[in-house]
């Protein structure tokens, strides 16, 4: 019998769950999870959690699906043993570093790959599963035929997402975030770019829309198919959504799970009537109906997109249109409807009223909250609803929304229900915390004599096309890297051109997503590109390690194979990985932190490239007749739509190429050119050379997070903290220079705050700068606008 598995954001939601017949949940803790703006859970709650829910025979999975820095990991260690202690039913994670640390020292705890891992075949879960993971959750764009070929060719339960929102990039390949802001999607602080609002300069001229927001996952239809097929567990997504949305949802896939043998067609038409109440976005089967990847690829743009859907949830309500400071009745009110657990925060409300929609929120309605900057979304239930001496409505809620933020409803209070409560009331016995554990030491493997032979040290270049390697000949590079594509693999295959550099001077590299429908053809291309003389590889997908097993070649891993911490270097390492392309998310702080000076002759880091920000499984649709859009912040970006699927990229590079010197000073000694998707012109090949030999900047790059790394809430407080506090000794000094007389009295004014001033206006100048602009004018696409 398949698992139902259910979201548990927050305790309400973890309630509505196990009422409406989840077999298990998955939950995370306040760090090292993909979503670390919703609620999640404290320690104590989630060792009761665990407790109850077992003594119900329910299993219950924690989120650790996030990559870490070196930084962080003597707190992952202490994080796993902690979870290692209180025993939930599995882990599921990303970091090739957790697989390691849990392999060595805690091989008890059960490893489910996390959809972030990005694998979508049976030779990416065959590998998983040889390194000791029971679980796959198999990426999200898949079809029904695949689901089968990778349960018919492996033993590893799958796990896959029935219900819920999408990404509009591959699974775990999205870096549109984090080159936006350091918000890493791989670190659980996606803003949803994909959600947001663009302008394109189309054929007929500009045009807006949500050209990049994809409708929801509902697979309801296809859930019979899938349990005949041995699925193990269908997974709703929502650790965000609202607990009204997760019971509705849950109540629909448990009744057609245990009633369709008797009446299929029946019970598939009463679980749809059940979910008819979920507010969210249009529906979409997405890869489900297509049989052929070629169909897929061609279509399934046209079942997830559509420019004229908002990214939001839920029955718009309108805008906030004022804001005031909560009455004592709300506050009253707010600490009633919350549990005694809750943290002072989750009372921080304020009084709004809303214009622009055609209902009126009442008291126990579910509703969602976006800022007008989309840097965050929030659900909440009215708790307080107050008309004023004017007839003006006002209803609670949190207080870091403010005018112009936009309002959704997603449940009524008519819709929601009372659910038995998972905890118990007091929690107070449980009180287990992570320790203070001492990561034991772990060292890179040393360089032996000879083993790069095939990695020298100089600059590589990379390239999409044949044509361009012959571009790139006068750059004299010490090793040429071309990428894998439905163009050069024909090539290649074919003979059709003699290679302007020798077999052993090309570096082949292989794609970062790997589906099952067209992984045999992989496969066989990559026997048929050893057989012919090719060598080395950069691989980016776990499927490509596991087709090259035994092939006796050289594996680079690629930048989408992360190693932001020596713990996932060495998990590779163990896959026979011996050299090593650094994540394009990844700073410099980190890269040295993570390897040590006696092994970076296994680096090569990029100094410039056009970074894939989204990376789409299909054409985009054929109304999308553009090739630049650009945001509200007038940041350009172009897209690239052909037969291997669609790619987002800024118009403008990432470039540290001026920072050539710095990096060999750091004993880096192999950097990556890579123009990849673009067509390379001797101009930019001219300015990138320049750049390297004079240590010039290439003007209005982008940095990407190499200087300030990812964001860090943390550091962003206390640098807030830090800024207020100057304000007030600024105002403290500036009120007692108004109240003092003679240059004596200012003297010492002077000497009691300027070093203070001095150096916190220096900093805040540095800070303020923030990152590089994304503009600059080097890139060429192939192929005409669509």
């Amino acid at each position: 019998m398949s698992e139902l598995l259910a979201p548990a954001g927050n305790i309400e939601a973890l309630d509505a769950a196990i009422g409406e017949g989840a077999d298990a949940v998955y939950l995370g803790l306040k760090s090292f999870n993909a979503r670390l703006r919703s609620s999640n859970f404290a320690w104590n709650q989630f060792e009761a959690a665990v407790e109850s829910l077992h003594r119900q025979n329910k299993k219950i999975y924690v989120t650790v699906n996030t990559v870490s820095e070196e930084n962080e990991t003597e707190r992952l260690y202490r994080f796993l043993s902690y979870l290692n202690k209180i025993g939930p039913d599995g882990l599921i994670v990303q970091d090739y570093g957790v697989l390691r640390m849990c392999r060595e020292f805690f091989p008890n705890l059960e490893l489910h790959g996390s959809t972030q891992i990005n694998v979508e075949s049976a030779a990416g879960v065959k590998l998983l599963q040889n390194a000791g993971l029971k679980r796959v959750v198999v990426a999200r764009e898949l079809g029904l035929e695949e689901i089968r070929s990778i349960k018919q060719s492996t033993d590893c339960e799958i796990e896959m997402f029935v219900h819920g929102a999408l990404c509009v990039s591959e699974s775990g390949l999205c870096l549109f975030s984090s080159f936006l802001g350091g918000k890493s999607a791989n670190r659980g602080m996606c803003t949803q770019a994909c959600r947001r609002f663009y302008t394109a300069d189309c054929d007929s001229g500009q045009k807006q829309g949500y050209y990049f927001s994809p409708s929801d996952l509902q697979l309801i239809e296809q859930i019979p198919d899938l349990m005949d097929m041995g699925v193990e567990s269908f997974k709703i997504e929502g650790r965000m959504k609202s607990a009204e949305y997760v019971g509705a949802v849950t109540a629909a896939y448990r009744y057609l799970m245990d009633h369709y043998r008797e009446d299929k067609k029946g019970s598939i038409a009463a679980a749809k009537r059940m979910l008819s109440t979920d507010f969210a976005r249009s529906k979409t089967t997405y890869w489900y109906n297509f049989k052929t990847n070629d169909d897929g690829v061609n279509n399934a743009g046209e079942a997830i997109l559509n420019p004229n859907q908002a990214g939001g949830t839920g029955i718009y309500l309108g805008k906030i249109f004022k804001t005031k400071p909560a009455t004592q009745k709300a506050l009253e009110n707010s600490k009633l409807a919350l549990s005694s657990e809750a943290d002072e925060k989750d009372i921080s409300i304020a009084m709004a009223t809303l214009s622009g929609g055609s209902y009126e929120p009442d008291p126990g309605d579910s509703i969602r909250l976006h800022r007008k900057d989309d840097s965050g979304r929030e659900s909440y239930k009215v708790r307080t609803v107050e008309v004023d001496d004017d007839g003006v409505r006002w209803i609670d809620i949190p207080k870091s929304f403010t005018r112009d933020d936009e309002v959704y409803l997603l449940q009524t209070k008519s819709m929601s229900k009372r659910y038995s409560r998972v905890l118990p009331q007091d929690i107070g016995k449980y009180r287990q915390q992570p320790g203070d554990e001492i990561l034991p030491v772990m060292d890179l493997t040393p360089v032996a004599k000879n083993e790069l032979s095939y990695f020298p040290e100089g600059m590589y270049v990379q390239v999409s096309t044949i044509a361009d390697l012959f571009q790139i000949q006068s750059m004299n590079p010490v090793r040429v890297i071309l990428e894998l594509n439905f163009e050069t693999e024909e090539d290649l295959v074919l003979h059709k051109t003699v290679l302007p550099f020798s077999k052993k001077q090309v570096i082949i590299s292989l794609p970062p997503y790997v589906p099952e429908a067209t992984s045999d053809k992989l496969a066989k291309t990559l026997e048929f590109l050893v057989e012919d003389g090719f060598k080395t590889f950069v691989v980016n997908n776990l499927a490509e390690v596991y087709m090259l097993k035994d092939k006796n070649v050289n594996m680079i891993a690629g930048s989408y194979l992360y190693t932001f911490n020596r713990w996932a270097v060495s998990w590779l390492e163990n896959q026979n990985f011996g050299a090593f392309i650094t994540p394009l998310e990844n700073n410099r702080q980190n890269i040295i932190e993570t390897f040590d000076k006696d092994v970076r002759e296994r680096l090569l880091v990029t100094v410039y490239a056009y970074p894939a920000l989204f990376r789409m499984r299909f054409r985009l649709p054929e109304s999308y007749n553009f090739m630049y859009f650009w945001d509200k912040e007038e940041i350009t970006f172009k897209v690239l739509s052909n037969k291997d699927g669609s790619v987002v990229m800024p118009e403008k590079p990432f470039s540290i190429t001026e920072k050539y010197s710095q990096l060999q000073k750091d004993g880096i000694k192999r950097i990556l050119i890579d123009f990849s998707r673009t067509k390379v012109t001797r101009a930019e090949v001219k300015t990138v050379l320049t750049s390297l030999i004079k240590g010039q900047v290439i003007p209005e790059t982008s940095r990407f997070n190499w200087k300030d790394g990812f964001y860090n809430p943390e550091k962003m407080e206390a640098y807030k903290a830090a800024s207020e506090r100057n304000m007030e000794r600024k105002a403290e000094y500036e009120s007692l220079k108004a109240g003092k007389s003679g240059s004596r009295g200012k003297n010492r004014l002077e000497k009691r705050f300027s070093n203070d001033f001095g150096n916190s206006n220096r900093n805040t100048h540095s800070k303020a700068k923030g990152r590089a602009n994304n503009k600059d004018s080097f890139s060429n696409f192939y192929g005409k606008k669509r």
